[in-house]
């Protein structure tokens, strides 16, 4: 039974205190809006407390792991023992408290008020939270909802255990796999199957769907050569039937090719799709356009069509990316504010934590010849790279495409260690439309993985000192 009904009064409520919530939260505080700020289990959300921090956790165990044959080399002294599990889940246990209670800091020093409870629309102006036996009611000036996303099981798969895994828990596993199979069709899934057998694992990777990855064609060879080279076994446009888990492991049946196979793993990770957490906030009584999936319509400045309701996140159509969610916080945050603001996901950077990792922003080889025709392309192999002849790493490349009657750079893709700090690099370029000349000027550290780039735009004219053009 509820009891206990308050109704109170707040300037701007915002639903769930994960990445987009809490940076909304205190972005409004800066600008002076009074906020509370409603979330249902604890801040940070999924991406701090299940995703995207414990998933790096891993990564980056996974990549010091990968170091270690070539730290010999150098003269370090081999470390004794097995890898630990229950360390790496410890360790990943302390990060994850520390951020939570940093974000739960930021909040208070902002006079942020933070509600714990599950919260849903009562009127276009009130929002419900119920807590325990507690039920209080808030009337709002502005509201944003930052609800988030959950998994959803893809076909022949109909639940999970201790053995079949989904991405909230995969970095809670209890054992570690001896055979892990990974059925998935985006950076989640290759996350997951390079770390796993930089860890140890034997890793089988199920591609979902397409006929290959996802992003420029040579980077997806690259990618598949890298594979090869570490024997993780993959397998392209495979559709799982049926899956079960048995006393041993998993028993997984699947169409690849036109084929049926049968596959036996110790434990089967399923990235499956995301659906926007927005059922049970009771929206669909009020003027909030949703598409079929139940994601949310926003315009330029998050804005629902209650004009009162702002929307930003994993309910909102795009990538399910915690980046455009912080970004498109801050945006609702200033837009209630008054202030003027604008939101582009044209030049979102594509990250994977593989090892090595990949970035890539703008436009494809492919996209660019069928959208703009003649284009110059340019790879330079970090085979070339001084820095990453001393560090080991030297699997990878930097390519650059431009437009061969503008100059303008239209891509840049990158495979190879340093690509997620240059990826920032990479967006500023193409954000400020630059030609050929503006990434070819400044003044690069040498040595450094950040020649590579250097290198690929001097040769797309022939320039490049370290490469035969």
């Amino acid at each position: 039974m509820v009891v206990g009904e308050i109704s109170q009064e707040r300037d701007l409520v915002i639903i769930g205190g994960g990445p987009g919530g809490y940076s909304a939260a205190i972005r409004a505080a800066q600008l002076g809006l009074s906020v509370t700020l409603i979330e249902r289990d604890k801040l940070g959300g999924v991406c701090l407390n299940k995703g995207c921090i414990p998933s790096k956790v891993f990564t980056y165990a996974a990549k010091k792991k990968a170091e270690m044959s070539h730290l010999q080399q150098i003269g370090l002294p081999a470390v004794e023992g097995t890898f630990q599990l229950d360390q790496l889940i410890a360790y990943k246990s302390k990060v994850t408290e520390q951020l939570r209670k940093g974000v739960e800091a930021l909040c208070k020093a902002n006079k942020v008020e933070v509600i714990q409870g599950k919260a849903g629309f009562t009127a276009e102006n009130k929002i419900g939270v119920e807590y325990g036996h507690q039920f209080d009611v808030y009337v709002f000036k502005q509201a944003i909802i930052a609800s988030g996303s959950s998994p959803v099981l893809p076909g022949g798969i109909t639940e999970t255990g201790k053995r079949i895994l989904l991405s909230h828990n995969i970095f809670s596993v209890e054992e570690m796999p001896t055979h892990l199979l990974v059925y998935g069709s985006s950076y989640i899934s290759l996350e997951v199957a390079s770390s796993f057998h930089a860890l140890g694992a034997k890793v089988t990777v199920l591609w979902e769907g397409t006929a290959d990855f996802s992003f420029d064609e040579s980077v997806n060879k690259e990618l598949a050569r890298l594979f090869k080279k570490k024997k993780i076994k993959l397998i392209k446009q495979a559709a799982i039937q049926s899956a079960e888990e048995t006393a041993a492991g998993v028993h997984v049946t699947l169409q690849a090719g036109g084929k049926e196979e049968v596959l036996e793993g110790s434990h089967l990770f399923v990235e499956g799709s995301r659906l926007p957490n927005t059922k049970e906030l009771g929206i669909g009584r009020f003027a909030i356009e949703q598409t079929e999936k139940g994601f949310i319509r926003v315009n330029k400045d998050m804005q629902t069509s209650l004009p009162s309701v702002y929307a930003i996140g994993d309910v909102t159509e795009g990538p399910l990316l915690a980046v455009k969610a912080i970004k498109q916080g801050k945006a609702a945050a200033e837009a209630i504010a008054g202030e003027r603001t604008e939101v582009d996901l044209t030049c979102i950077p594509t990250i994977v934590h593989t090892i090595p990792p990949i970035a890539s922003v703008g436009l494809t080889e492919q996209e660019a010849r069928e959208r703009v025709g003649g284009v110059r392309t340019s790879k330079f192999n970090l085979g070339g790279n001084g820095y990453a002849a001393i560090t080991g790493k030297r699997d990878g490349f930097v390519k650059v495409i431009s437009d061969a009657s503008t100059d303008l750079i239209l891509g840049i893709h990158m495979i190879g260690e340093g690509a997620v700090e240059l990826s920032s690099h990479f967006v500023q370029l193409l954000e400020m439309a630059a030609k050929e000349e503006d990434a070819k000027f400044p003044l690069y550290a040498h040595p450094s993985y950040n020649e590579g780039l250097l290198e690929a735009v001097e040769g797309l004219v022939g320039q490049a000192v370290h490469a035969v053009t």
